[in-house]
């Protein structure tokens, strides 16, 4: 089996994949903790595992795409230590299915390049992934199938926590849409300028990158654990895939087995 690490600034998710039934077991995801060290981590793995009686026998390959380097050290060490095979971790030189087109490849997050991956081969091209976490990341696949680049904006958490930092009478709210733009009373007016608000940022910005492809066709994707909160308030997305980053690992990781046998 196929274990996928997604390893972002917020959270830590988890899949493993049966390459011969071809379906994921579980997924499961945990709060980015910087300095749990790698005997931490793989006593969280093994409580997951449990649940689905698997263990770390079970894994035949590890996949890691992580935005945390001293953390990609420690993941590293995890399946040095408990499992069999080497890890795969994926960054801007890794082949994928998707040439990466922009200025500084080296400077372009591995988590980007895997939901570019997985947009282009699961929902053909042109595309704009939109990941909705700790940053609101835009990516884009041209009509010839290739990376080149895209936006990054605050998350909308990110600037919730800015916003009720530096303002005393401000204090922290439910990141829901409230009932109307005009908030009739404080809480609904920083629902309105936040949710809403990052609904028009996400709105206007993905019109201009369309109008830029110019392609109407694009697909519009969304991704990130907070895109949630804005799904059902937009039509700008065409497609929510919660597990997109981990889809894009496996399609990493089978590329690069592919690559090994040919």
């Amino acid at each position: 089996m196929l274990l996928a690490v997604d390893i972002g600034n917020t959270n830590i998710q988890f899949g493993m994949y049966d390459t011969e039934r071809k379906k994921w077991i579980g997924t499961w995801r945990s709060q980015t903790v910087h300095d749990r060290m790698s005997d931490e981590y793989a006593v969280l793995l093994r409580s997951f595992f449990d649940d689905h009686f698997l263990t770390f026998d079970h894994v035949s390959g590890v996949v890691i795409a992580s935005v945390v380097p001293h953390l990609t050290v420690t993941f590293r060490e995890l399946v040095e230590r408990y499992m069999q095979p080497a890890p795969l971790i994926s960054d801007s030189s890794t082949p994928t299915p998707v040439r990466v087109q922009v200025d500084h490849p080296n400077e372009v997050g591995p988590d980007r390049i895997v939901n570019a991956a997985a947009a282009k081969v699961l929902y053909g091209f042109p595309a704009v992934v939109i990941d909705i976490g700790t940053a609101t990341t835009f990516d884009v696949v041209d009509k010839n199938g290739d990376y080149v680049g895209g936006a990054i904006a605050p998350g909308i958490r990110v600037a919730h926590d800015a916003l009720v930092g530096r303002a005393a009478r401000l204090s922290q709210i439910d990141l829901t849409p409230p009932p109307a733009a005009i908030g009739r009373n404080t809480i609904h007016a920083m629902q309105s300028g936040l949710v809403l608000g990052y609904i028009g940022l996400i709105e206007g910005l993905t019109r201009r990158i369309v109008d830029e492809l110019g392609d109407p066709s694009t697909r519009v994707i969304a991704t990130g654990g907070l895109a949630r909160v804005l799904v059902g308030h937009t039509d700008v997305f065409e497609e929510y895939v919660p597990n997109l980053t981990l889809e894009g690992l496996r399609l990493i990781w089978e590329f690069n087995q592919e690559g090994k046998a040919g």
